[in-house]
């Protein structure tokens, strides 16, 4: 998050690999890439942490990539 005064800018999901604000959908759904690194990643329906199983919400804003049961990222490097 970058602050413009006493506002604070929200640029995008953060990336797994370089924990830069850039990660992005792709035009492939479930698929994201970062803008700084490059990397790829698939959203998973499994948290990557604790391996609780959720529903993936395929939208084509950024999807929440937080597993809602232990806060750790959804997405798996491809």
């Amino acid at each position: 998050m970058h602050v413009a005064g006493n506002q604070e800018i929200r640029l995008g999901p953060e990336c797994p690999a370089c924990g830069e604000p850039w990660l992005r959908g792709t035009n492939l759904a479930a698929r994201y890439r970062c803008v700084n690194c490059l990397r790829r990643f698939e959203l998973r329906s499994e948290g990557t942490n604790c391996g609780a199983h959720s529903t993936i919400a395929r939208m084509s804003d950024t999807a929440n990539v937080t597993c809602r049961n232990c806060g750790g990222s959804m997405l798996e490097p491809i």
